[in-house]
């Protein structure tokens, strides 16, 4: 299904939703997508408001083990910040520009900058379940693209320049906050392949050949679509187990569960990220 020529409409109804729901004093300067067992930063917010995504118009609703389904709003280290707590994927029948619809909303609510998180498999050598990586660029197999269909010049161009995708003076603001924090970083390719089943070993082997190294079901959507409205994207991921043939069965309670173990560093790690905005 492709997007409708609306589409800046649909997004500016959702913002004006969640404006009247849940009002804030001023705008938020940093977004968030909490990917699979990652929304333990909102219980760092200050003072967080919290809105259902069935709350708001046109908002897919997530339906995923570990994904709350709800926006945040609140202040960490007194910086004016929004998230969401979950998100949704292709495999749950959704279009990619409905996957990417939720990332556009926050880039009208204002935001400077987009944060991208995500457990994702573990492919290169140093990508060991607990490990944090931040993805300085993506190999996207899912065969599609949220900005497949008409163009709403309003949004972004028709075609989109993806050589600084994943934003470097974010990735430095990371390092910085990693720095700071004494997290250890990792860095690398993030590989996206549709989904719901996990890879095979065959696909994995692919996948290092080519330079990945770590693979999951999300983020790249996200990413396109706040990149083609102008706003910076940052993505990191959280490995939460060794990739198809390099380990053991894989299952969604161990992503879910070593994304609960790597919880404190992770959060570490982005509320240093946030005070770079000071």
């Amino acid at each position: 299904m492709l997007p409708p020529a609306s589409l800046s409409s649909l997004v500016d109804t959702s913002a004006s939703a969640i404006q009247t729901l849940l009002p804030y004093a001023s705008p938020p300067r940093v977004g968030f997508i909490l990917g699979s067992g990652l929304g333990m930063l909102v219980e760092r917010f200050e003072n967080p408001g919290l809105l259902p995504y069935a709350q708001i118009p046109h908002f897919p609703p997530s339906s995923v083990q570990g994904h709350a389904g709800r926006l945040a709003f609140g202040h960490l280290g007194g910086i004016a910040v929004v998230a969401m707590q979950g998100r949704t994927h292709g495999y749950e029948g959704l279009a990619p520009w409905q996957t990417a619809f939720p990332a556009r909303v926050l880039c009208r609510l204002g935001i400077q900058a987009l944060v991208l998180t995500n457990a994702a498999g573990g492919i290169g050598p140093d990508m060991k379940p607990g490990e944090l990586m931040a993805i300085v660029d993506h190999l996207n197999f899912s065969g599609a693209n949220p900005l497949t269909g008409p163009n709403d010049e309003t949004l972004g161009p028709r075609f989109l320049d993806l050589s600084h995708l994943y934003c470097p003076q974010l990735l430095q603001r990371m390092r910085k906050a990693a720095h700071a924090r004494s997290v250890v970083l990792r860095e690398g390719v993030y590989a996206m392949m549709a989904g719901p089943s996990y890879e095979t070993p065959a696909e994995i082997r692919m996948l290092r050949l080519l330079g990945a190294q770590a693979v999951g079901m999300s983020t790249v959507y996200e990413a396109l679509a706040a990149h083609h409205m102008g706003t910076p994207v940052a993505a990191l991921s959280c490995i939460t187990n060794l990739a198809a043939g390099l380990g053991p069965l894989l299952s969604h309670s161990e992503v879910t569960e070593v994304s609960a173990q790597s919880s404190a560093r992770f959060c570490d790690l982005l509320e240093g990220f946030v005070q770079t905005f000071t």
